[in-house]
């Protein structure tokens, strides 16, 4: 039989442990985790909107509507009217932004109208300060 017979002296100390004993460090942290996933309070995946009651007024006039359609070949039409350049444009759409109440103005280009073209109308009517301005037969785009 084999025995331990240790360092040879006799009344020395027995060699002390260097190692943390880690099982309560992480007992406590689990306990830390469970109360603070515990404490935190349940998201809602919701918006909480105050809507007002009841029917709102009918409008005392239908809106004013302006159509500003954009030909295949860039060919610009007000209501139905071919505009000669650019600046008549520009004059009936600073005299749109001129009026205390803004007609509504309905951009319709062509499926085939260059992007250069659309673009340009919807500049010059955000920089003439027309404010309601809108996208219309987007439909045709879907493939």
């Amino acid at each position: 039989m084999g025995m331990n017979a240790g360092s040879g002296s006799v009344g020395a100390e027995p060699d002390v442990l260097v190692e943390m004993n880690t099982t309560p460090l992480i007992d406590v942290m689990l306990v830390l985790l469970i109360m603070l996933i515990i404490t935190i309070p349940i998201q809602l995946h919701s918006v909480n909107l105050n809507m007002p009651a009841g029917n709102p007024p009918p409008p005392a006039a239908p809106p004013v509507v302006v159509t500003i359609d954009i030909d295949f070949d860039g060919t610009i039409f007000w209501n139905g009217e071919a505009l000669s350049d650019r600046s008549a444009l520009e004059g009936r759409l600073s005299a749109t932004a001129a009026m205390p109440d803004q007609p509504e103005v309905h951009l319709r280009p062509n499926k085939l109208v260059e992007y250069e073209r659309v673009a340009g109308v919807m500049a010059s009517a955000q920089r003439l300060g027309v404010s309601k301005l809108g996208m219309v037969g987007n439909e045709q785009f879907i493939k």
